[in-house]
């Protein structure tokens, strides 16, 4: 009997994963190297990255590094050629989020919100890309989020840098065959990781709470689903994206409907809180919540 097309199909493969010491990026890298595909995870956390590693096995390797500087990218490139000599796959996956009101945040913290999610994404992708066009079956898969479909009140920062992400990779998808590379967008709605954690328990928009969670397998699942069948745009659930794009027909009434959301979405952020502090993943400190031990060390 012949081995399955997934056996063979990426043998020797090399995948770059940014956000690789994360929840997503590492369920993304266990999927990939039971393909057979070599995983470089880059990450600004060392201690993180290291803690990985030891999970995923031999096949993952660690960068740590800050890609927001040409000299950054420029050492990650010469790294892939060095040490690989061939580069398959970018996954896009690192992202960030603030809660804080838009009033009440520094240009500084919103100069780099925009260049952790949309400005690196682009330049590593730009940088990697050569070598990408060299595979045999060169891909780009990036990780954006509803966020980049549907604007939440309070999500001014991450909406406008997801917005921006997603209307980038489209673009390039649309001249994959200019460019000889493939390019793919996974949409996420909100995803059980340390990052929602810290929003559940710091004031983030209720509204991503109104369903449980997606956990960051279902992520991951969706991730090589585009990778194994090669499409522009796909939803981790779909049901939410034709919410989303139906509610995004009629724009001036969205104010209108949030508000009528929002007694369901509080009820579920009740509810996840609750399911938290029953696994022992937040804890009380005087009157607000916080990160158990365990939890604080993740990315």
């Amino acid at each position: 009997m012949s081995e399955p097309l997934h056996a063979t199909a990426y043998a020797g493969w090399v995948a770059v994963i940014t956000g690789g010491a994360g929840g997503i990026g590492q369920a993304t890298a266990a999927r990939l190297i039971e393909r057979g595909i070599t995983c470089l995870l880059v990450d600004i956390d060392a201690a993180a990255l290291e803690r990985a590693a030891q999970a995923l096995g031999p096949r993952a390797l660690t960068h740590c590094a800050d890609l927001g500087g040409t000299q950054a990218l420029a050492e990650l490139a010469a790294r892939v050629d060095r040490e690989f000599g061939r580069l398959d796959l970018l996954v896009n996956n690192v992202g960030v989020t603030d809660t804080r009101p838009f009033e009440q945040r520094s240009i500084e913290s919103i100069v780099r919100e925009m260049q952790i999610n949309l400005l690196m994404p682009m330049a590593l992708t730009h940088a990697l890309l050569p070598r990408l066009q060299a595979a045999a079956d060169g891909r780009v898969i990036t990780t954006v989020s509803l966020g980049g479909l549907f604007p939440l009140p309070e999500t001014t920062v991450y909406s406008a840098s997801k917005f921006g992400l997603r209307g980038a990779m489209l673009c390039l998808g649309l001249d994959e065959a200019r460019l000889g590379v493939r390019f793919s967008i996974v949409n996420p709605s909100a995803t059980e990781t340390p990052m929602l954690m810290r929003e559940a328990i710091t004031g983030g928009n209720q509204l991503q709470f109104m369903d449980p969670p997606q956990t960051a397998a279902e992520v991951a699942a969706c991730i090589l689903r585009s990778l194994d069948e090669p499409v522009l745009e796909r939803y981790v659930r779909g049901s939410e994206s034709w919410l989303v794009r139906l509610a995004m027909l009629v724009p001036n009434r969205l104010a209108r409907l949030i508000p009528l959301l929002q007694r369901s979405a509080a009820k579920g952020h009740r509810r996840y809180l609750d399911s938290l502090q029953q696994r022992g993943l937040i804890e009380r400190q005087g009157d607000a919540w916080r990160l158990t031990a365990d939890r604080r060390a993740e990315p």
